[in-house]
Parts: structure tokens; sequence; C-alpha cells
């Protein structure tokens, strides 16, 4: 009976997942000739600040505090280790933080539901290259970034701790990987 129970949430997560992709894309894309940025700037004219005044543990139980971001282009991926779609994306955001660190890119992933026991497994599991965070009974935290409906939620954060981007859903990796090259 319990089992049934957690399918049907997963199903009913995986659904209000792709319709909140569908109906809520944020309608802060990185497009300036949409928007009506300077050419190259890669953010939006009407971005507004990124709130980074929050301290999370790591999975091994060290502060981390987001403020310490500011000055790097920020991907900030909310997400579960039972979550399918954010499995997903694992293997995309390893890349990405592989090949654009030197370049002052940070991926950083907030599992919302996993206690911090949970997380080094799955990290070693999935070859995971970036800090994962421990977002479990934060969930002003999740307030914050609009990560209350459904999971993954991704977040682009601007070197000058300006939010660019908010994906929810299942990302499109050729499409993130533009916007964090038009940030960088």
């Amino acid at each position: 009976m319990k089992l049934r129970w957690m399918l049907v949430a997963v199903g009913l997560a995986v659904a209000m997942t792709a319709v909140a992709a569908l109906s809520m894309r944020s309608s802060v894309g990185v497009d300036p000739a949409a928007t009506g940025a300077p050419e190259g700037a890669g953010c939006p004219v009407k971005a507004h600040p990124a709130n980074l005044a929050f301290t999370l543990k790591d999975m091994y139980g060290r502060d981390v505090k987001l403020s310490d971001y500011r000055g790097k282009v920020v991907l900030l991926n909310f997400w579960a280790t039972w979550c399918g779609p954010c499995q997903e994306e694992i293997p995309g955001f390893v890349d990405l933080q592989a090949r654009y660190k030197k370049r002052g890119f940070e991926v950083l992933g907030v599992s919302v539901s996993d206690a911090s026991d949970d997380l080094p497994p799955f990290a070693r599991r999935f070859n995971i290259n970036y800090p994962l965070l421990v977002g479990q009974d934060h969930d002003d935290l999740m307030e914050t970034y609009g990560a209350t409906v459904a999971i993954p939620v991704t977040v682009l954060i601007a070197r000058n701790g300006t939010i660019c981007d908010r994906h929810m859903g299942l990302m499109d990796l050729e499409q993130v990987e533009r916007e964090i090259k038009a940030l960088l």
C-alpha cells in the first residue's frame, strides 16, 4: 500500500514538473535581444538580485554560505536523490563544472529532502564534482528560489548576484551551456 502511494506521488511530481516547465518558464531568460539588454550582457535588464543570505551545511557538515559565491556564475540546482529527472541532469552538471570551473563557474546542488548521510554515497555513484548542500528543513530557501512545487529547479545566478534564469523540470543542457557562456 505504501509503495503504491509513493509511486502515485512520484507520478504526480513528474506530471507537475512537466506542466510547470511548460507553463511557468521564468520570464528572466538570457536572450539579450528579447529583453533589451546590451549585446553580450547575458542577463536581462529587469533581472532581480538573488537572496544569497543563506548558510547551509554541505554533505560533510561544513557551513557553506551562498554569499561566498558572489563573483562567480552559479548554477543552483534543487534536486533529490529519488528524483529521476534530477539524476538524469547530474552527468551534464558534472561536465559543465569540469569545463567551466576555472572560468569562475560553480554548480551547487541543494538536496531538498535527503539527509546528509545519504549524499556521500550518491555523490560517489554519480562522480559528482561540485558541492552538495543539505536543503532539508530549509523551506525558506526553497520558497525564495521557487523550488516548492516540483523538482528539479535550476537557477542561474550572474557574478553580480543577479538571477538571470530559472528552469523548472529537466534541463536542456545545450541551452543552459549557452546561458552560462553568456555570463562568463
